[in-house]
Parts: C-alpha cells; sequence; structure tokens
C-alpha cells in the first residue's frame, strides 16, 4: 500500500510559512548575536557584564512574537529581562546597535553611558531594564495602567526570573494591576536557578502559575523550549488582556545552560544537568518539528542561518570601527539646561509619553 505523502503547511494559529521563516530568523540571530558577543568578551571587547540566555532564546522569541509590534510607538510595550534580547529583535533593535551598547561605543544607543541591553525605545515599544529584581513588574504596571486609562488597546509585557518571583516588587507590582484590572503580561521565566540557587530552595510552592488564583488572574504554563508552545500561550494571554480582561501570569518551564553570566562556572549544577537539557535545546527541537510536519525544509532553514551569519558580520565590523565616545558626553541629558518633556493627562491624545 503506497503511504501517503504529506502536504506542506501549518496547523499553528497565526504561523504560516512566512512567519516560521521569521521566527527561525529571529532565533538565530539571537544565538549568533550572543555567540559573537561571547567571543568579544573574551577578548575584553565587552564593557561589563554578558547575561546569555543559551537555552531560553523560544521564550524571548516566541512571547514577543504574539504582541502587535509597530514603529511609531503605538504598538505593545515590553520591558526586557536580561536574557530577553530576542524580544529586542522581534520588536525591531538592530543587532549592530547591541553590540555597541554592550562595547559601550559612541555609536550604540546610550553612545557608551550604559551597557548590555539598559537601553531605551519608545517608538518600537521598548522600555530599558532596570537592574534591581522584579522592579519592572511594577513599572509595565504602571504602564498597563495608562493604557487602561486612555483606553488603548495596547498591552504591556515584561518577563521575570524564578528568582525575582519572591521578592516584594514583584508582588506590591503584581497585585497593583490585577486589582485594577490593567492589561500586563507577566512571565516568569523558571530556568532552575537564580544565580546559584536552586528553585526548591526559594519556593515551596509546587509551580508559580499557582499563585494566579490568589491574584485572582488568569494563569497558564507551558514548556519553555517549545517555541510554539510559548507563542500559543501568550498569544491567548494577550488577545485576553486586550479585550479587557485583566492581568495574566504565566510560567514556562526552561533551563539556564550557562552560568548567570559569563563570570560564572556553574560550580553548583549536577553532574549531567546542563546535558540533559541541551537536549531540548529550543532552536534545535524547532528545527526538527518544522522538517517534520514538512513546512519548512533544510534548503529553506540553510538559507535563514547563512543570512543571519552575514547580517552579525555586517553588525560586528559596524560596532568594531565604531569610535569610543568623547568623555564630554558623558554629562550630555544628564544635566540640566534642556526642556522638560511636558506632562501627559487622562483626556491628552496617544503620544510617545507613556
Amino acid at each position: 500500500m503506497k503511504r501517503a505523502t504529506r502536504k506542506r503547511g501549518t496547523s499553528i494559529p497565526g504561523l504560516g510559512r512566512p512567519q516560521l521563516l521569521e521566527l527561525y530568523y529571529y532565533l538565530q540571530l539571537t544565538r549568533q548575536t550572543e555567540n559573537l558577543l561571547s567571543n568579544l568578551y573574551r577578548q575584553n571587547k565587552v564593557v561589563g557584564g554578558l547575561y546569555r540566555s543559551l537555552g531560553q532564546e523560544g521564550v524571548a522569541v516566541g512571547s514577543a512574537y504574539a504582541l502587535r509590534r509597530a514603529t511609531d510607538g503605538t504598538g505593545d510595550v515590553i520591558a526586557s529581562a536580561v536574557r530577553s534580547l530576542g524580544a529586542l529583535f522581534v520588536l525591531g533593535v538592530k543587532p549592530a546597535d547591541v553590540l555597541m551598547q554592550y562595547m559601550a561605543k559612541a555609536g550604540g544607543p546610550t553612545a557608551g553611558r550604559e551597557q548590555n541591553i539598559h537601553f531605551t525605545d519608545l517608538d518600537l515599544g521598548y522600555i530599558g531594564l532596570i537592574s534591581h529584581l522584579g522592579v519592572m513588574v511594577e513599572v509595565m504596571a504602571g504602564v498597563a495602567l495608562t493604557f487602561k486609562l486612555r483606553n488603548e488597546p495596547r498591552v504591556a509585557l515584561t518577563w521575570t526570573g524564578d528568582g525575582a518571583a519572591s521578592t516584594g516588587a514583584f508582588h506590591e507590582g503584581f497585585n497593583l494591576a490585577a486589582v485594577q484590572r490593567a492589561p500586563l503580561v507577566v512571565i516568569i521565566e523558571n530556568n532552575a536557578y537564580a544565580y546559584s540557587t536552586p528553585v526548591s530552595r526559594q519556593t515551596a510552592a509546587e509551580s508559580f502559575v499557582i499563585r494566579a488564583p490568589a491574584y485572582g488572574v488568569f494563569g497558564d504554563q507551558c514548556d519553555g523550549n517549545d517555541v510554539f508552545a510559548v507563542y500559543a500561550m501568550t498569544r491567548n494571554a494577550v488577545a485576553r488582556a486586550r479585550r479587557g480582561e485583566g492581568a495574566a501570569l504565566l510560567e514556562v518551564e526552561t533551563y539556564r545552560r550557562l552560568g548567570h553570566a559569563e563570570h560564572d562556572n556553574q560550580h553548583y549544577v549536577p553532574a549531567g544537568e546542563v546535558a540533559a537539557w541541551e537536549a531540548k535545546d529550543p532552536v534545535t527541537r524547532f528545527e526538527n518539528r518544522v522538517k517534520a510536519e514538512k513546512w519548512l525544509n533544510e534548503t529553506e532553514l540553510a538559507g535563514v542561518r547563512q543570512r543571519v551569519e552575514a547580517e552579525v558580520e555586517t553588525a560586528r565590523a559596524a560596532a568594531e570601527a565604531s569610535p569610543l565616545p568623547e568623555a564630554t558626553l558623558a554629562l550630555a541629558e544628564v544635566t540640566g539646561g534642556s526642556a522638560p518633556t511636558p506632562p501627559w493627562t487622562r483626556q491628552d491624545p496617544p503620544r510617545r509619553v507613556l
């Protein structure tokens, strides 16, 4: 009996072949950019720390891809966590800007005043990270509340680690959003460790999403190394928030395959644990599924990888060529002298001020 030939196509809602190729592009852009940053770090060309997302790229890319994106400050808004580089790429941040930011070059988004992903672009819908754990939940609760007060159909989204989910700032910010039914989606990245502290040492709960009923909000959980599952879960939560159904608490189960930062040798990780999670790599799983389902073929995937490789190399050359900032620029936009941004009121039309 002749076996039926499977036709090409996709059954993932909202994801046709162009979208699948785009998702893979962002996954590869994240992976290859961070690989380059690791090399630059070892050459002492990165100023400050380097916090990679190896093994977690599917969380940032899959969730950000579910948002409404714009380039004029009218789309959804995110606040990144330290391992959410992929989300910045989805929103439109260029790899050259990321490299120059890490290298503290004059051509970077903050002209060398800050490092890594501490920069903001309100037109693209991105608010720069504040390092204090849990604080971005408070910030984004405020952003989401402005959307509600202005009757804007926009959603605020942020990520936080399992460790930060146990801070007071997380609770205070998320509880406010829950009570106010603000359109805020918070994704807890349960990657097994808060620096070197395992989850079992910092919470007695069986999961983090179990807290959702206590806040009175929608909750959901999925495999964070499955890009499709992350996209579908976030897409649903974002749609609910946009319809006025309030905040959502999501949890993704994933794993940080490198140390907290490049200086961390992971001496606290049990033998064999990293290798076990390497077999669940989100990029490899994406490749295997799209080929098995005949949604994409290896030639198409290879073409994306080659395109990204060329783009990252071009970005590297631009970043290397960018000069270091002049010392006098350190005071620009810091001291007084420029006109302050006027405050907004509830009656104001939508603007870039949040």
